[in-house]
C-alpha cells in the first residue's frame, strides 16, 4: 500500500489511561510515511491527570506528526467540505464518544470530525476503550458494527475480574486494522486478541 499519498486523521477522546499507548500508536502510524492530522476532544487538549500534563500530549501529538492539533468544533467541520482525510481514527474512543457518534451527535471536536468524514464515504476506524463496552455502551458498539465504512480494531476485556464490563481495543494493530479498511474489509477477528 502506498501510505505516503494517504492523509490519515488521528483522533484522540478522554480515556486518559490509555494515552500512553496511543501515542506509541501514533508513532507507529506516522512511520508508515502517512500525512497524519492530529485531532483532539476539549477534554483531552486541555486536561491534566495522573498519566500526564495535557501540555506533554500535544507537544508528543504535535512532534510525531509535524502538525497542528485541531480541537475545536470549528477546526473539524472543515474535514468534510474540503475531503481532507482518507481515514480517521479514533483512538482511545469511550464510550460517551461511541455513544454519540452512534446517534449523530456532533458536539465536540471528535464527533465533528467523524460526521465530518464519513460526509465522504471513507473509512473510520474507531479503538474502543470503555469501562461500559458490555454494558450500556454495547449497543452503540453493536450499531457501529452494523455501519458502512465504519471498522473497529479488534477489542476485548481488558481486567475481566476488576471490570467485567470494560472493554480496550489492541493498539498494537492499528497499521494492520487501518490497512483492512483502507481496503474495505473488518480486520479479524474483532474480538480477542
Amino acid at each position: 500500500m502506498d501510505w505516503e499519498n494517504k492523509t490519515i486523521g488521528f483522533a484522540m477522546c478522554g480515556s486518559f489511561c490509555t494515552f500512553s499507548k496511543a501515542v506509541d500508536a501514533l508513532e507507529a502510524l506516522t512511520r508508515t510515511g502517512a500525512n497524519v492530522i492530529p485531532i483532539m476532544s476539549g477534554i483531552s487538549y486541555s486536561t491534566d491527570t495522573r498519566f500526564g500534563t495535557a501540555d506533554y500530549f500535544r507537544s508528543r501529538l504535535r512532534e510525531l506528526t509535524g502538525n497542528e492539533i485541531i480541537h475545536t468544533v470549528k477546526e473539524a467541520e472543515p474535514i468534510g467540505p474540503k475531503g481532507m482525510l482518507d481515514l480517521l481514527v479514533v483512538l482511545p474512543c469511550t464510550g460517551n464518544s461511541l455513544a454519540k457518534i452512534a446517534n449523530g451527535i456532533a458536539d465536540t471536536s471528535v464527533t465533528m470530525a467523524v460526521k465530518a468524514h464519513l460526509r465522504n464515504q471513507r473509512p473510520l476506524l474507531i479503538a474502543v476503550s470503555t469501562n461500559d463496552g458490555l454494558g450500556t455502551a454495547a449497543k452503540n458498539i453493536g450499531v457501529l458494527l452494523n455501519c458502512k465504512n465504519v471498522y473497529f480494531l479488534p477489542f476485548s476485556q481488558d481486567d475481566y475480574i476488576k471490570k467485567p464490563t470494560s472493554l480496550v481495543a489492541d493498539f498494537n494493530k492499528l497499521t494492520d486494522a487501518a490497512r483492512a479498511a483502507f481496503e474495505g474489509r473488518q480486520l479479524q477477528p474483532v474480538l480477542g486478541f
